[in-house]
């Protein structure tokens, strides 16, 4: 008999991008692999991408854990980079086990990743010495990713900041077009190249164009939250053309 993993997500009231990639690339998993896969979500409420509204919205991720272990989720998926690493250096691991002892408490414990957590792990997983990023976000949010990054010992050689603070927009973006504004970013002498390093913008369509074209490892924030959330279960972290993190090599 086939097992049913539920897959819980903490998302961002805007965000229109994780219950739709997330799902796809586990749906795509289910073509080769024989586990299956239910999603479920709880959001928090967020429409600019600011820190205030960043700072305002993570507080609501503790009623979002305890919604959905009502659920009994094998694991959880806090669905928002940026808004981990606004709150501090190294927020993730604090954030991940506040929210985790909530499901603890609820009876019903389940595992639960950050797609911030995620992508430190993924580039970690992959012996990512330098990397570059593109982020929809405005500069100085780009400049919070790229000080989280660096402060995990990864270095950051070049970032691109598409400058867009409302989150419905950056959801509404082609999800073919990180493929070409890549090409914008200096990637010369890097291990790894972040197509997306924000969840809401759209990337699934690019990431392995991209790589395939760049001749280099390319991961997004998406891809990465999978591949942890994969991880976390102790499923085998194979996606059929979802990039280099999620060739089951890792």
């Amino acid at each position: 008999m086939q097992r049913t993993y539920r897959i819980g997500q903490i998302v961002p009231s805007s965000n229109t991008t994780m219950e739709t990639e997330i799902p796809a690339m586990l749906r795509a998993r289910e073509q080769i692999l024989p586990e299956r896969f239910s999603f479920h979500a709880s959001r928090m409420r967020m429409q600019k991408v600011t820190q205030e509204e960043l700072a305002a919205m993570d507080r609501d991720s503790d009623r979002c854990a305890l919604e959905l272990s009502d659920g009994k989720m094998d694991v959880m998926g806090y669905a928002c980079l940026v808004a981990i690493m606004s709150m501090g250096l190294g927020y993730h691991r604090t954030s991940e086990k506040r929210l985790h002892e909530i499901t603890v408490a609820n009876g019903k414990p389940a595992p639960v990743v950050s797609s911030a957590g995620a992508l430190v792990e993924g580039l970690k997983a992959m012996g990512a010495k330098k990397v570059s990023v593109l982020t929809p976000y405005m500069k100085p949010l780009t400049q919070l990713v790229v000080d989280y990054i660096e402060h995990e010992g990864i270095a950051v050689h070049d970032s691109l900041s598409l400058e867009i603070a409302d989150n419905l927009e950056v959801g509404a973006q082609d999800p073919a077009a990180p493929a070409q504004i890549v090409q914008r970013l200096d990637t010369r002498g890097v291990d790894v190249v972040v197509i997306s390093a924000c969840v809401q913008m759209p990337s699934l369509a690019s990431v392995q164009v991209a790589q395939d074209r760049l001749g280099i490892p390319v991961v997004s924030a998406a891809a990465c939250t999978t591949w942890a959330m994969l991880r976390r279960l102790g499923l085998e972290t194979r996606v059929p053309h979802a990039g280099a993190l999620l060739s089951g090599k890792y």
